[in-house]
């Protein structure tokens, strides 16, 4: 059993779940239509194409409608100044967000949180959105497929919670670490710290976010459900990271993985593997390589980083096949999910049917060590959100095969000639041990 030492009561009514992406954009927009006095949004990008620009454009006008709102944007500061991958000479989304300032009498504050000096050493990962006293909890970054602004869509989870207690608490956070600290600079304004400052600040804001932690709660009553918030980033003290050993540890009937990159970091496969010792029965959810965002069925335009499915592909075969026995008997199961040419990037835990984190972590090294990711942990003892929970789940599922063997899953020597090749040549020159450090 988990206790939630800091936490803060919920009904069941103060939770929805919004059932596609396409509806989660909608749900969004209409909540920052009828916001009044804040509006908080963090996401590791808010892209330059027809959502973002769409979600941008609906952010200024509340602003211009209500001139007292605080609307306030955090996303990844060195994600936001790069073109998507295959762009080298673009300026990335900062260019946009400086037009549109320019555009627009009002003005909303766009932040670029530099988590590390390189992007490849950690990111912004942290997820929210609040409007008012709602919060929209999403792995989801803004965008078309995100968003499913077309046919094509992103899986995800989408949460609504109604709660002034973690909405506050979520805006404070950002409040002291990005804006209290001035070391998270302004995107749409012209001037940027020079290298040497940035330097500084990302050694600042390195140690602060390494021991950061969400307020506790000024009302802890006990209500239908309990909530609490985590935040994490480093090997050290991270308490997402604690949390989550604690809900793998604790569990004793059954546990439900979502994961749209599988690469556990080794503490949560010692954990894991204890679980299945003690009889817990385990589902794991994960995207098929094809459900990747970085697959490319095309040979011919096939790029080195266009590797990344098929290393986690490999590395999936390679943990059921220590497990087989497990899945012979039924014990662990593995769904696989893929949908035409839509992609999957669901996240998060479910434990004996009673906890449910929501989270934005890949449950992946990178994200145990480099980011900075931040978590929302549902304690339902009376089961009253069981029915929305199970909805979900079917829809989740809809689109998975599970897996008896890793048998079923391609063969190396089926892979198209450049990434059997290439994979071949990373496990002979032993890169694969840093790369698993990174994805």
């Amino acid at each position: 059993m988990v206790t939630l030492k800091n936490s803060t009561g919920l009904l069941a009514q103060d939770i929805e779940i919004a059932s596609s992406a396409a509806d989660f954009k909608q749900l969004l927009l209409a909540e920052i239509s009828q916001a009044k006095f804040r509006i908080y949004v963090s996401a590791l990008y808010i892209q330059d194409d027809e959502a973002g620009r769409e979600v941008l454009a609906a952010l200024y006008q509340a602003k211009a409608q209500q001139p007292q709102l605080d609307v306030r944007l955090f996303v990844d500061f060195h994600r936001a100044q790069r073109g998507l991958i295959g762009e080298k000479e673009h300026g990335g989304n900062r260019d946009y967000y400086l037009a549109l300032e320019q555009q627009h009498q009002v003005s909303i504050e766009i932040y670029g949180v530099p988590v590390k000096r390189k992007e490849l050493l950690g990111v912004l990962h942290l997820k929210g959105m609040v409007m008012d006293d709602v919060m929209l909890y999403s792995g989801a970054s803004i965008n078309d497929v995100y968003l499913q602004q077309s046919d094509r869509y992103r899986l995800d989870r989408y949460y609504r919670i109604q709660s002034q207690a973690l909405s506050d608490n979520f805006c404070e956070y950002f409040q002291r670490c990005f804006v209290d600290s001035k070391l998270a600079p302004r995107l749409n304004q012209a001037d940027l710290p020079d290298k040497k400052q940035l330097k500084q600040n990302i050694i600042r804001l390195t140690k602060l976010l390494k021991k950061s932690k969400y307020q506790d709660f000024s009302t802890t009553e006990v209500s239908d459900i309990q909530t609490a918030m985590y935040v994490g980033c480093g090997r050290r003290g991270n308490q997402l990271n604690r949390v989550i050993r604690d809900l793998i540890r604790s569990s004793r009937n059954d546990l439900v993985i979502f994961t749209p990159y599988f690469n556990l970091p080794k503490p949560l496969l010692r954990d894991l593997d204890a679980a299945l010792k003690r009889g817990v029965k385990v589902t794991l959810t994960v995207g098929d390589k094809k459900a990747n965002d970085f697959y490319n069925a095309n040979e011919e335009t096939f790029s080195t980083v266009e590797i990344v499915p098929y290393i986690y592909e490999r590395l999936l075969v390679a943990f059921l096949s220590r497990r087989q026995k497990y899945l012979a008997t039924g014990q662990l199961t593995l769904r696989l999910w893929q949908d035409g040419s839509n992609s999957f990037h669901l996240k998060g835990l479910v434990v004996d049917d009673r906890y449910h984190l929501l989270t934005g972590s890949n449950l992946n090294p990178r994200a145990w060590a480099l980011d900075i990711e931040n978590g929302i942990l549902l304690d339902d003892a009376k089961g009253l959100l069981s029915d929305k929970f199970s909805a979900e789940f079917q829809r989740i599922t809809a689109h998975t095969t599970i897996i008896d063997s890793p048998a079923q899953i391609e063969n190396i020597n089926s892979y198209p000639e450049k990434p059997r090749k290439l994979l071949k040549k990373i496990k002979m020159t032993q890169i694969d041990r840093l790369l698993k450090r990174f994805l």
